[in-house]
């Protein structure tokens, strides 16, 4: 079969936002206030419970921010009415929740940030749900005689839902009780989710983003959920999280792509080597480590550029980090050089790169709740690695192709990569690393017919000035642990 993926992904540059984390704003006076005077203030360190306040009406205000960065899609973790902070514990899956600004906020958000053309993409966690969701609360009240009974997988009586000291009695997400996990075999569970996801595309959102899609077992339950949510918005994008090979959802039925971790682990592994912090990432289901050489992480990347057809290579969403993940400065150590080469990787793989919010200013993080701390002030910014996101954003929307050129290896040795990015119709762009300790010089070859016409466009200065071509090669010096650039004017 052809397979099709929403065009607008892959000329997109998507930004991760944690509501409770990124921004807050007063509502407007007509609006609902929760009046919460018990949020945690908002620079003291994050904790897994409590709330910072953040909210979506902040977010409007950040939206200026964002387009000027070079955004144009936020991707939401999830915003629905939960009693969590990361509202992963969904208790009314149609309403937005209050500390985040109610319904009225989200539609004001997605009114604001099309006029600006930034998509919006939320969460939906439809694996599991919560203790609170009306559904599951009423089965704790009313026991067997419930009539949703048969919409979770009770499997003795009584049910304990708080008491760690008996069993639960009922199938959980990974033995979490908080989570209950629907039986996605019963057909009024299975239409209810479809109704869910048909009701916030009408109401405008451009894509669902899909928690552990993998656990729903229910054949065909992803296939319909497709086919329904495109036949109202066939450019509506579906990403799973699915960290591993993820090629039986992506095969044109379900997914258009999944969060693309399979990138993530080796890039750091490159880039950082043993610099990387073991410990932060051992329980992870990705692979920052071991060390890997230039050749090894092309090989990688080869690999992985063969495991899905090219159009849905090219809306994959490409990380460095997110909220389940320690932050990537602090997995290198805070090495500023391996965090600033592996957003130089994403920015130029095929694929549509992902900033995990406060990133692009340097914020740091291990371990959750550590990798969610708030949105810094201005004074604590790092402004190297600001104005280096804005620049290859910049870059990224300036060259087609470095949103949907083929890309084939031209260098990997020790600790040198280079690779070049095609289109038929427009320029080549050659992107280089030195991942090393040492000064390199690079001699690169075949190129495009006129090389002598490229010119550095990210880089150090000193690669300028060393830049020389003849025939159709092409040789220049990159500093130690530096990247590049190099295009037509």
């Amino acid at each position: 079969m052809q397979v099709q993926t929403p065009d607008w992904v892959k000329h997109a540059v998507f930004y991760q936002i944690f509501p409770d984390r990124f921004a807050k704003a007063d509502p407007p006076s007509s609006s609902y206030n929760p009046n919460v005077t018990k949020f945690e203030p908002w620079t003291s360190p994050p904790t897994p419970q409590g709330y910072k306040g953040g909210n979506l009406w902040g977010v409007i205000e950040k939206l200026d921010y964002l387009q000027d960065l070079g955004i144009t899609a936020i991707y939401l973790t999830p915003i629905f009415q939960s009693a969590c902070n990361h509202r992963y514990h969904t208790h009314d899956y149609y309403q937005i929740d209050p500390i985040l600004g109610g319904n009225e906020a989200f539609e004001a958000l997605l009114d604001r940030a099309h006029a600006r053309d930034i998509k919006v993409v939320i969460d939906g966690v439809f694996n599991h749900a919560s203790r609170g969701f009306y559904f599951f609360n009423d089965i704790l009240e009313n026991g067997p005689y419930s009539p949703w009974l048969d919409w979770f997988r009770i499997e003795k009586w009584p049910l304990s839902a708080y008491d760690g000291d008996q069993p639960a009695n009922y199938v959980s997400w990974v033995g979490n009780r908080a989570l209950p996990q629907f039986n996605h075999d019963n057909p009024e569970v299975r239409e209810y989710i479809m109704q869910v996801g048909e009701h916030w595309i009408r109401q405008g959102i451009d894509g669902w983003r899909l928690d552990v899609p993998f656990e729903v077992k229910t054949p065909g339950f992803w296939v319909e959920f497709r086919d329904r949510i495109k036949a109202l918005n066939p450019d509506a994008y579906i990403v799973g999280e699915v960290w591993k090979d993820a090629a039986q959802w992506l095969d044109g039925r379900q997914f258009d792509a999944v969060m693309n971790y399979e990138f993530t682990g080796p890039t750091i592994a490159y880039v950082a080597g043993d610099r990387v912090v073991r410990e932060l990432v051992e329980f992870h289901d990705y692979d920052p480590y071991p060390a890997l050489s230039a050749e090894d992480y092309g090989q990688k990347m080869q690999d992985l550029l063969k495991l899905y057809p090219w159009e849905i290579q090219l809306v994959q969403l490409n990380l460095l980090d997110s909220h389940d993940t320690p932050r990537m400065v602090t997995l290198a150590s805070e090495d500023i050089p391996s965090f600033k080469l592996a957003a130089l990787l994403k920015m130029t793989f095929p694929g549509a790169p992902c900033i995990y919010y406060g990133d692009e200013v340097g914020l740091n993080g291990g371990h959750d709740p550590e990798c969610r701390k708030t949105f810094p002030e201005s004074s604590e910014w790092n402004p190297e690695i600001y104005h280096m996101y804005q620049q290859l954003i910049a870059l990224r929307h300036q060259y087609p192709a470095l949103r949907t050129g083929n890309y084939e290896i031209l260098l990997a040795q020790d600790s040198l990569y280079a690779f070049v990015r095609t289109l038929a119709d427009a320029e080549d762009v050659i992107i280089a690393i030195n991942a090393g300790e040492q000064p390199e010089q690079l001699t690169l070859e075949p190129l495009s017919p006129n090389p002598k016409s490229l010119e550095l466009k990210y880089g150090d200065r000193s690669t300028a000035q060393s830049l020389t071509s003849q025939g159709t090669t092409i040789s220049f010096e990159l500093p130690p642990r530096s990247g590049c650039i190099l295009a037509n004017p």
